[in-house]
């Protein structure tokens, strides 16, 4: 079964990435809005326990810590991808990399790991630029609290469920 590992920023954060996402991510029906953590990756039933074992070691010595959402961003040329980009990224950095450890470490990464809350992909070139052209001359401004990490899996029909939650507790 496939598991990955996010985060969910508070609820008026998803609502404003949401309104993008409604018409611009086709994954808006799978999943809610997210920074993704640890990337998906296909478990038996004992990796699934050393990750569970894993992530409440790791979640007991984290604390709770607020992100700042500032603007809009893109992974173009490499993915036609808008996202609402964090100011400051070393505490989502230092939670990656403390799961990203031990029985969860990724052996050979596809991507450089950036924090982000993806509000539009697969979209064409010309949808990319047109979309971020208008977005990125709005105002973004917003905070939230990020308290828990959850362990999610995909079921059957593509949609992404929490297995587990941990709080931060440390």
């Amino acid at each position: 079964m496939l598991y990955g590992i996010v985060v969910f920023p508070e609820k008026h954060v998803q609502d404003l990435a949401n309104n993008w996402r409604r018409r611009h991510d086709p994954h808006y029906s799978a999943i809610p809005a997210h920074l993704t953590i640890r990337e998906e990756e296909e478990w038996n039933d004992d990796e699934l326990q050393l990750a569970v074992a894993h992530l409440e070691r790791v979640t007991s010595t984290i604390q709770a810590f607020s992100i700042h959402f500032n603007r809009v961003s893109t992974f173009y040329p490499v993915n036609h991808v808008l996202y609402l980009a964090l100011q400051d990224t070393a505490l989502i950095q230092k939670l990656h990399e403390e799961v990203s450890s031990g029985p969860l470490t990724i052996a050979a990464p596809k991507y450089v790991f950036t924090p982000h809350l993806t509000i539009g992909q697969q979209l064409s070139a010309d949808e990319l630029h047109d979309l971020y052209g208008n977005l990125r001359m709005q105002s973004i401004d917003f905070s939230s609290k990020i308290d828990r990490v959850h362990l999610l899996y995909q079921t059957d029909n593509g949609s992404w469920t929490a297995y587990q939650s941990f709080l931060l507790r440390g």
